[in-house]
């Protein structure tokens, strides 16, 4: 299977040098940048943009808070679940690193001796998105746009081929969208039990003012002003 990795006329190695060569050519600070971006920050935005969303959800409140809270459950459990499942992906198809059979790569972080195929990056990264447009089309193409730059920062970082990458998206995805039919059932109910709850419900559906605010009060406390005026006409 290493047989993925051979050079030549291969346009996925033609690729990997084509997008790693911008990091040669690019100022050192932007190759820190990259380097910080494609490891962790892009990681820390998609759970910013969750969070987000859940906040957003919770807020509007509805019918569909219930479901979409659960969608957002579901998509790290999924991104949780595609790493499992590529532990024995890797093992079976055991393609080293770029940077071990290809000389002249700048690779911007060292240290990464595991196998190369798929990339976990990217299969955590699409399954937050995917996951993310199931609860919500705005926040999910967010996410997948920045699914979509992780991938771009793996090759450019010298450490993933492309290839690594799009199966990456692709076991993302398919562990998201598979799964979600039996994964909703279980988790939208048991978000909805949350919801009655008094205390837990905040987490699904935002509380409305004890009281009901005062346009809540003022028709009822209009109602015995209003028969009190009738009773003196008459």
């Amino acid at each position: 299977m290493a047989v993925l990795a051979e050079s030549g006329s291969n346009p996925d190695v033609d690729l990997l040098y084509d997008i790693n060569g911008l990091a040669k050519s690019a100022p050192g600070w932007v190759d820190r940048t990259m380097e910080f971006v494609g490891e962790y920050g892009l990681l820390l935005a998609m759970v910013l943009l969750i969070l987000w969303c859940w906040w957003t959800v919770r807020r509007r409140g509805g019918e569909d808070a219930a479901p979409s809270v659960a969608a957002l459950v579901w998509a790290p459990l999924a991104a949780g679940l595609a790493v499992l499942v590529n532990v024995p992906i890797r093992g079976f198809v055991e393609r080293p690193r770029p940077f071990v059979d290809h000389e002249g790569l700048d690779v911007l972080v060292a240290g990464k001796t595991d196998f190369s195929f798929v990339s976990d990056h990217a299969t955590i990264t699409m399954a937050l998105g995917v996951g993310l447009f199931v609860a919500n089309r705005r926040f999910g193409l967010a996410g997948i746009g920045l699914a979509l730059l992780e991938g771009f920062c793996r090759v450019f970082m010298g450490v993933h081929y492309p290839t690594d990458v799009v199966g990456g998206f692709a076991l993302g995805t398919a562990v998201v969208l598979l799964l979600s039919p039996p994964a909703m059932a279980l988790l939208t109910p048991l978000m909805r039990a949350v919801e009655r709850s008094p205390r837990a419900g905040r987490l699904v559906r935002r509380r409305p003012a004890a009281g009901g605010g005062r346009d809540a009060v003022l028709p009822s406390a209009r109602k015995p002003v209003e028969s009190e005026e009738r009773d003196l006409a008459a």
